[in-house]
């Protein structure tokens, strides 16, 4: 459990400092547009500091933490990470409104995508767990 709030502290930290960033480094740059930096605060605040308070609190209930349960959030870290990664780094290009080649525009989507699917496919596998935790396995659920 320790585990869960340790991962919501820095996730906070981290959304914070996503906010202050986004803020002050479109205020410097004169950007008044939309950017992708914006959405890096909200990203780490839900994801992050949220879903893993939400966890300490099923885990507290259902004890659904296991070796694998451990794989699966090795998994939705570097999900979260790459694709908050991503959105700082499209943000920034747009803040400074850097002119990419399509294959670069490409390419931070792709890994942008892949960090929603890595987060996406552990979450439903989290899910799972905690299903089976809570109901009791497959019979259960009936």
């Amino acid at each position: 459990m320790k585990r869960y709030c340790n991962a919501a502290l820095v996730y906070a930290i981290l959304a914070m400092a996503g906010g202050v960033f986004y803020q002050e480094f479109t205020k410097f740059n004169g950007f008044t547009g939309r950017t992708t930096l914006s959405m890096v605060h909200t990203h780490y605040f839900l994801l992050g500091m949220v879903w893993f308070l939400m966890l300490l609190l099923l885990e507290r209930n259902f004890s659904f933490t296991a070796e694998k349960t451990k794989r699966v959030l090795a998994v939705y870290h570097v999900g979260l990470n790459l694709t908050s990664a991503m959105l700082v780094v499209r943000g920034i290009v747009q803040t400074l409104e850097i002119s990419l080649s399509s294959g670069a525009s490409a390419a931070i989507s792709g890994f942008a995508g892949i960090g929603h699917i890595l987060l996406g496919v552990s979450i439903v596998l989290l899910l799972l767990r905690i299903r089976s935790a809570a109901c009791g396995g497959k019979k259960a659920a009936k």
